[in-house]
């Protein structure tokens, strides 16, 4: 069967909603029949299955997730597409290993969709969300080696300070790690909620735990570094006239993927006061997002989650020939 006759929002199962900035990632990828695919974080699917609706009947996507419960998830969601799909599990920096393992490359669009899902904050054994009793978890991928256990119980004070200031953006971060320190053993994520409550005035509307329990959600999956790694290689495995697609959360990931489109879309990136270009960098991409695209209002209000995503894009330019000789 290429092409499922229900869109994503009406299939059974723990999908009743499109996922965030549906219409704007397909919009930007433009899917084509006979086209291949990365989506770097399949998640439940849903951008997934939009991507192999519109390049049926031959497109191909694969598709990764670190978290093995929502890549099963994505199985049954995407069973109708047959072959077309291939679901791997792993890591944004496992990207081009993964791609060279089932001889794929020269895809036509890339899609990195950043942070946690809902399926993940949904339940409390993963221990994601301070709104409700679960374990220090955090892991996004339930085999990895840090928790969030860890990290609170065993952190010195000063670095448990650093990651909750420098991740969370959290002003206060000193006074946490500090409440952190003195409550300790902390035992389940209703402990810390409560120890950050009482640390952490609260201001602008946001619980007063968001920050810190964003800055250990980072600081477990290492997701900053991941995607400082994963952007060359996405980069790398994109066709020339290939679109890479970016959904952020909060500004430090926004931040690194601006700065990267940014970059990569320049012929130099010397510092402005040499002279003359001594770098030999050349534009590799054409940004087709100068100011990030938001969720319209009438997202905001079905999905309150989606409120601080910022989609990016850019387009892979074709390789550069030299003007002595014609080589690339």
């Amino acid at each position: 069967m290429d092409s499922p006759a229900v869109t994503p929002e009406q299939q059974p199962g723990p999908w009743q909603h499109l996922p965030v900035l549906y219409d704007q990632v397909l919009e930007l990828l433009d899917p084509q029949p006979g086209g291949l695919y990365l989506d770097a974080t399949v998640g439940l699917g849903g951008h997934a299955y939009g991507i192999l609706e519109r390049s049926a009947p031959n497109g191909r996507l694969l598709g990764i997730d670190a978290d093995p419960h929502a890549l099963a998830l994505a199985q049954a969601r995407l069973a109708p597409f047959g072959p077309r799909v291939t679901l791997v599990q792993g890591r944004h920096i496992e990207l081009a290993q993964i791609a060279a393992a089932h001889d794929l490359g020269g895809f036509q669009g890339i899609l990195m969709d950043l942070g946690v899902s809902s399926l993940q904050l949904d339940d409390a054994r993963r221990g994601f969300s301070f709104r409700q009793a679960g374990p220090l978890d955090m892991r996004m991928d339930p085999q990895g080696a840090l928790t969030a256990e860890e990290i609170v119980n065993e952190w010195p004070e000063q670095e448990l300070s650093r990651i909750i200031y420098t991740y969370g953006e959290e002003r206060y971060a000193r006074r946490v790690a500090r409440a952190i320190v003195a409550a300790r053993p902390l035992h389940d994520t209703a402990e810390l909620t409560a120890v950050v409550a009482r640390a952490v005035r609260s201001s602008g509307g946001i619980h007063p735990a968001t920050r810190t329990f964003q800055a250990l959600r980072i600081a477990v999956n290492a997701e900053l570094d991941s995607l400082e790694q994963a952007l060359p290689q996405a980069l790398e495995l994109l066709a020339p006239g290939g679109v890479l697609a970016v959904i952020a959360f909060h500004s430090l990931e926004d931040r690194l993927v601006k700065q990267f489109m940014a970059r990569e879309s320049r012929d130099c990136i010397c510092p402005p006061r040499l002279p003359q270009c001594v770098c030999g960098h050349t534009a590799q991409v054409e940004r087709l997002t100068r100011k990030p695209i938001g969720p319209s209002d009438a997202e905001r209000e079905e999905n309150p989650r989606c409120r601080s995503a910022r989609l990016r894009a850019a387009r892979k330019l074709p390789a550069k020939r030299l003007e002595d000789g014609g080589q690339s």
